[in-house]
């Protein structure tokens, strides 16, 4: 297992998962398998059942698979998911010219994304868009099936045009959600010896990440899509792919400043917010508000949500930041506390999703299993699990696993301010400098578990 004095174990080392992890045939099975769940997905969408409780595209993407990516891939695995989703594979195989490896000559003009487009805020704005529509998305399977379809296509325009994956970098919103929570997970891919990176000239790691990092640079997990190519063409085996303690990235001040996942951040906060309103909470004028696009009240409600996301939220915690350095006399920029705070709301917001996730999904659990049967809403009954409903036992458990997970979220986010404030104030200066921000994650909190709980 861990070695002496160490915390991390490089799983590319175990026999049972060193030739899986460096073969690239198991990655290529895997991901033609989610593609074709992805076309299937989107046909299913087109010509299936209108009524989403019966359309397989309704169910799977926004029950079964939003579900999976927020209690398992992301919590447990990080940005794991990026490494079999379908949506690059088409325009990567042609920009590549083949399936496993690069041609001699690639297919696209191999553009750079541009400087100012860079970061996380293309990404946060179209999590936005999600949320403006969340409620005509989550209901339409045909509407889910044509915004699959312009992401696929989107994704492979891009390839064409910019080099590497630029869509997963700095479009994808579903990127943007699992890099910036990439963070808290037990996984990461990293150097073992600086050293023999420096002194290596070429740079094989680098020239084949179809993102275009290079691990010895990286900060933290947000940017790597745990493709595992490094592992594979790295010459003097000095890539590893660690098992680490949870939230091994967080706690450290930062030499750059980054308000871009500092916005994502903030972003994903509203949205769960406002997602649980929508559909969790008591008001029935709310949704159908939500659902009525175009109309006045739908017009308030997107007002609504955009001001909660980008002037309420965002202005506590800029006046929580700013009374924290008041208070604790931090001599960091101003700007530089935004940024290096913000690592306090990544875990505060995924265990927020998940409290969401518990709420919204599990009571339409049986769904899975009745469309597995009757995918296109016909009336089929292929395995025999059209009529399968789910224990009353497992609805009855999921308030205590809502409020357990909000008060995880609380402490883990509360812990991690004191790590960061201790860092830029004086021990006698550092308990009053907390509780600006430790006040932020408790009304946040709390506001979170009146929507759930009513």
């Amino acid at each position: 297992m861990f070695a002496p004095g160490e915390s991390r174990l490089n799983l590319a080392r175990l026999r049972v998962l060193d030739k899986l992890i460096k073969s690239r045939w198991p990655l290529l099975l895997a991901r033609s398998i989610t593609l074709a769940g992805f076309v299937f997905t989107i046909l299913v969408g087109l010509l299936g059942s209108p009524v989403g409780s019966h359309n397989f595209a309704i169910i799977f993407v926004w029950i079964a698979w939003w579900t999976a990516l927020k209690l398992f891939f992301i919590p447990l695995g990080g940005r794991s998911w990026c490494s079999v989703c379908p949506l690059p594979m088409p325009g990567e195989w042609l920009q590549n010219g083949s399936l496993l490896t690069k041609a001699q000559k690639s297919i696209g003009l191999g553009m750079r994304w541009p400087r100012r487009l860079r970061g996380n805020w293309l990404a946060s704005g179209l999590f936005l868009l999600i949320g403006i529509f969340s409620a005509l998305t989550l209901t339409d399977a045909r509407l889910t099936a044509w915004i699959l379809l312009g992401l696929l296509g989107t994704a492979m325009l891009l390839s064409l045009i910019f080099e590497r994956r630029a869509f997963c970098s700095y479009v994808c919103p579903i990127g943007g959600f699992t890099g910036i929570y990439a963070k808290t997970a037990p996984l990461e891919v990293r150097v073992i010896d600086s050293d023999i990176c420096k002194s290596h000239a070429e740079k094989t790691c680098y020239t084949h990440c179809p993102w275009g990092v290079y691990p010895l640079a990286m900060r933290d997990s947000s940017q790597c899509g745990l493709c595992m190519e490094c592992l594979r063409v790295c010459t003097y085996d000095n890539i590893s792919l660690n098992l680490r303690p949870f939230g091994s990235d967080l706690g450290q001040t930062n030499s750059i400043t980054r308000l871009d996942e500092t916005l994502l951040a903030l972003v994903m906060l509203s949205s769960a917010l406002s997602f649980s309103a929508v559909f969790i909470g008591p008001w029935g004028w709310l949704k159908s508000a939500a659902y009525d696009v175009g109309s006045t009240a739908w017009w308030a409600y997107t007002g609504a949500y955009l001001a909660l996301s980008l002037l309420v939220l965002p202005g506590l915690y800029t006046l929580a930041v700013w009374w924290s350095q008041k208070t604790g006399q931090a001599k960091a920029p101003f700007k530089r506390l935004l940024a290096d705070y913000s690592q306090a709301l990544l875990p505060l917001g995924l265990f927020t999703w998940i409290a969401f996730t518990i709420d919204f999904a599990f009571p339409k659990f049986s769904y899975v299993l009745q469309v597995l049967s009757d995918p296109f809403g016909w009336g089929w009954n292929l395995v025999g699990t059209s009529g399968v409903s789910l224990p009353s036992a497992l609805l009855g458990a999921a308030p205590v696993l809502q409020v357990g997970a909000v008060v995880v979220g609380l402490f883990w986010s509360a812990n991690l301010s004191q790590r960061l404030v201790a860092k830029q104030v004086q021990p006698a200066r550092a308990r009053r400098a907390i509780l600006p921000l430790a006040g932020f994650s408790l009304l946040f909190s709390l506001t979170m578990l009146l929507l759930l709980l009513g």
